[in-house]
């Protein structure tokens, strides 16, 4: 990958973090498969990984079209030609996409999403795990990113604050208890099967549908 272009809209924490999420990503894809990006921001992530596993074809997507120009200039940054161009998806909405027209791809072998589920509604959780179970093709995995609350693992201090920093920028987000992301995903019929720690006190889980475990 070339060196980064930071006249683009540029998430310090996505540079950061891309590379261990990379190495996970390695040992669970097969060499070729289809991609689908919820939320993906900058494009950042869509760019590096694409640009790192060519035999993947990769959907970027967000909620609205604002960062869709970011999307496109570090796609074209790393010369990835593995990047469909982005699509409106609101996780909340009955239908993905949002805008209209259906997925080039009819499913997706890997459902990726990264740093979603504290910065926006609960209501969101379900929607991504109904959503993700729809459009998965048969042994397909969800694969989400993020800060989350373990019942049984000591929190950090460092997320504790962050926990408190978004609740009181928005009652409706916070850090979410996987206890709970897991009760949400059995409704959808899915089920983890893998839990990766990684740098910063975030983790990887790996979501596949109950009846391919």
């Amino acid at each position: 990958m070339n060196s980064p272009d930071h006249a683009l809209p540029h998430s310090a924490a996505a540079e950061r973090n891309r590379d261990p999420i990379l190495a996970v990503l390695r040992t669970l894809l097969a060499p070729s498969g289809q991609a689908l990006e919820i939320a993906s921001g900058t494009g950042q992530h869509a760019a590096h990984f694409a640009s790192a596993l060519p035999g993947w074809t990769w959907q970027p997507s967000d909620r609205t079209d604002a960062d869709f120009a970011a999307i496109r200039g570090w796609t074209e940054q790393t010369g990835a030609a593995n990047v469909l161009p982005p699509r409106r998806l609101d996780v909340l909405d009955a239908d993905w996409p949002s805008d209209g027209a259906p997925f080039a791809s009819g499913a997706f072998d890997l459902v990726y999403v990264a740093n979603l589920l504290h910065i926006s509604p609960w209501s969101s959780c379900a929607a991504l795990m109904r959503g993700a179970a729809r459009h998965l093709a048969p042994g397909g995995a969800l694969v989400i990113y993020g800060p989350f609350i373990e019942a049984d693992v000591p929190t950090a201090p460092s997320n504790l604050a962050f926990d408190a920093d978004l609740r009181q920028r928005d009652p409706a987000w916070g850090l979410r208890r996987l206890q709970d992301v897991r009760h949400a995903a059995q409704a959808a019929g899915l089920a983890l099967s893998a839990r990766h720690a990684l740098p910063a006190n975030n983790l990887l889980l790996v979501l596949r549908a109950a009846s391919h475990l």
